[in-house]
């Protein structure tokens, strides 16, 4: 397998989800949902995700338990072209599990026990050959590795001239320390997310997300993406322009994933040499057609889908230049 153009660092989770009329209230129990398994993870979500709509194989930096999830996951990905050879399998941690509960709605509750994920440190970054970042192109991180593991990530990758996207995802204040965004060339958090590494009560509109994209790159961040479902996406770049781009619209099932959809095929984008706007509407297409099936990385689309959902329509193949 040729070396990638595109490194995720990041988890790997088995998803043991329910899709249920309702999502349950604090002590309910809601009767009548479908129980299925799926492999996830934030960090196997991208992988698969810019595998799929690349069509190229995928680095992917990530730890495992030695249990039958992780052997499993690691079968999975290796069928999604994905390089595994730096997916270190751990022993005294089980691999990690998502508890996911889904409405008929597409509205979801997750609860992760990270497992093997906590374990990714420093020195599995430090061990990598220099070929695998140097002759790749970005890198994405997400936040369910440790922290200290993702600036380890980040640093290598900028020291080889990649292009790193990071995503604040489950949000971590630490994301927003100076050391981590001088690290970062394209931040991506969702709405919820913003507002919570912000400091704010609430990102009430778009002068309010201007203020704070400006912050967070006098810290030093590069561009930034907020993402936010079916409200589009605000885009704020190297200039003091704020762009607002609407989402395509779509009948949503299950929004599990969406996000991870939509940071793996920036990452694509990105690695194609689409210039930012361009690349965020391919991954926003990406991230609308997972939507519309239920599950991770089961609900992930191809490349062929996304090119013919953006041809499908004149209006989404204008938005998407």
């Amino acid at each position: 397998m040729p070396h990638p153009k595109i490194i995720v660092l990041g988890s790997v989770n088995t998803d043991l989800v329910i899709s249920s009329p309702q999502l349950p209230g604090t002590g309910e129990t809601v009767i009548g949902g479908r129980f299925y398994k799926a492999s996830g993870g934030k960090g196997a979500n991208q992988a698969v995700s810019a595998a799929r709509t690349s069509g190229l194989p995928v680095g992917f930096i990530a730890a495992v338990g030695n249990d039958d999830f992780g052997k499993g996951a690691i079968r999975e990905l290796r069928k999604e072209n994905i390089a595994t050879q730096h997916i270190r399998m751990v022993h005294d941690h089980a691999t990690g599990v998502a508890l996911i509960m889904v409405d008929e709605r597409g509205e979801n509750q997750i609860s992760v026990a990270s497992g093997a994920n906590s374990a990714l440190s420093p020195d599995d970054v430090a061990r990598i050959d220099d070929d695998f970042f140097s002759e790749a192109s970005v890198f994405v991180a997400c936040l369910e590795s440790p922290i200290e593991t993702v600036i380890a990530g980040l640093k290598r990758a900028k020291a080889a001239g990649l292009t790193t996207i990071l995503n604040p995802a489950p949000a971590n204040e630490e994301a927003c320390d100076r050391e981590v965004l001088q690290l970062v060339d394209v931040l991506t958090p969702n709405e919820s997310e913003a507002t919570l590494l912000s400091g704010w009560d609430e990102i009430k509109d778009l002068e309010d997300a201007c203020i704070w994209c400006e912050q967070l790159q006098q810290r030093g961040s590069g561009r930034i993406i907020i993402t936010r479902g079916d409200k589009g996406c605000i885009l704020k770049d190297d200039s003091s322009d704020v762009c607002l781009t609407p989402a395509f619209a779509v009948d949503a099932v299950d929004a599990t994933g969406a996000g991870d959809c939509f940071n793996g095929a920036l990452a694509t984008g990105l690695a194609e040499g689409k210039i930012l706007l361009e690349a965020t509407r391919f991954a926003m297409a990406a991230a609308a057609l997972s939507v519309t099936q239920q599950g991770a990385i089961p609900s992930l689309p191809t490349r062929n889908e996304v090119e013919e959902f953006l041809a499908s329509d004149p209006l989404r193949s204008q938005l998407a230049l």
